[in-house]
């Protein structure tokens, strides 16, 4: 039985800066046998240039996809009830893996065996063994005679909104989490301890953090994080915390996508509702003219050095990381709700939100080999 089908006579809208532009999907098939090539949710316009390839897995979730994140060439997809993994390398088969229990975000790190997650009712951080969770798939003996040594609680921490792995001046791997009401900053402690310990608190502060996304190891210690009135700086030596961006001065709320900071630069770009800011560490505006997109999106992501994505009900749009400038735009046939939830080697993975007509959420890679080959970076 053939894995993968094709729609027929369909075409799907891209468009390129300005330029809008429209193709048919290339014959050639990548790794990802388990996909339907999909393109029947676009608009059709003129023939005009190849465009990156969009596939959709065949397997319906039944639960909200809430996130994912690649381990090897596998998926490990968080839902509002599950843990999940789609075999990539295979026929498209989705092992469950851990049931009853809401993941709201997860990240692989296979080089210290474990997958960090936000999860159940309280959101607690928990570190779950990869060991283990590959025992499971594989049906061992072993995994259940271990099942109580699967995860290990992360501090006691509950009540988390947002975490972050980031590399240290110093080699070595820190973990700084949000919470509602705090920030706490791990670091990994190796043999014989073999996980995440803390290195410093920081409660009491004066914003209550939604996204915690940067820190900073330089003379100049500091993590950066967001609220509802803005983006925040905390010092990591006294704890001092400093506004850094504050769109309209607490006077109105916002909606923080990202902090990223910018390549070969000191420089940060933060995203909220339907704009970005180019600022330096001190909050100093670099760019007079900021991102702006067409729509406020749902979410955004940053792909590979160069990219930014807007996630939006009507297009998703590409946009240089560097100064904000159109890229390309991928037009939508029909309102969709859709989330980012990881990328790899040029390859971005999606998923659809279920709504009241759409009663299963669905999972797309997205192959942007083309377009990070055309557009190189606007310095």
């Amino acid at each position: 039985m053939a894995l993968l089908t094709r729609a027929k006579g369909t075409t799907e809208s891209y468009t390129s800066g300005n330029q809008a532009h429209a193709f048919p999907f290339p014959h050639s098939l990548d790794e990802d046998h388990n996909t339907t090539v999909h393109h029947d949710q676009f608009s059709t316009k003129p023939i005009r240039t190849t465009p990156p390839d969009i596939r959709k897995y065949h397997h319906k979730f039944g639960g909200e996809v809430l996130c994912g994140s690649l381990w090897g060439v596998n998926l490990l997809v968080g839902t509002d009830n599950a843990l999940l993994l789609l075999d990539r390398s295979g026929n498209g088969k989705v092992f469950p893996l851990i049931s009853r229990r809401r993941f709201y975000q997860i990240e692989a790190l296979e080089g210290l065996n474990v997958m960090l997650s936000i999860s159940g009712k309280k959101n607690k951080l928990r570190a779950y063994y990869l060991s283990w969770l590959r025992r499971k798939i594989l049906r061992s003996d072993d995994a259940e005679r271990t099942s109580r040594t699967g995860f290990a609680a992360v501090g006691e921490i509950e009540n988390c909104v947002s975490f972050k792995v980031v590399q240290g001046s110093d080699r070595l791997k820190y973990l700084v989490i949000a919470t509602k009401s705090s920030i706490e900053l791990y670091a990994w402690a190796q043999k014989p301890y073999s996980r995440f310990m803390q290195y410093r608190s920081f409660a009491n502060i004066t914003y209550r953090p939604i996204l915690v996304d940067f820190v900073n190891f330089t003379a100049n210690k500091f993590i950066t994080y967001a609220s509802s009135s803005g983006f925040h700086n905390i010092n990591m030596e006294n704890g001092d915390v400093s506004d850094l961006w504050m769109p309209y001065q607490g006077t109105k709320s916002i909606k923080p996508f990202a902090i990223i900071p910018l390549p070969s630069s000191t420089n940060l770009l933060l995203c909220y509702d339907s704009e970005g800011a180019y600022i330096d560490v001190l909050g100093r505006q670099v760019k007079a003219r900021g991102l702006r997109w067409d729509e406020v999106p749902q979410c955004v992501s940053c792909i590979g050095d160069n990219l930014i994505m807007g996630w939006c009900q009507k297009a998703i749009e590409v946009r240089s990381l560097i100064d904000g400038t159109p890229q390309g735009t991928f037009v939508h046939k029909r309102a969709l709700k859709l989330k980012y939830l990881c990328e790899r080697n040029d390859k971005v993975f999606f998923s659809s939100i279920k709504t009241a007509t759409a009663t299963s959420s669905r999972i797309y890679v997205m192959a942007l080999s083309n377009v990070l080959h055309n557009f190189s970076p606007i310095m």
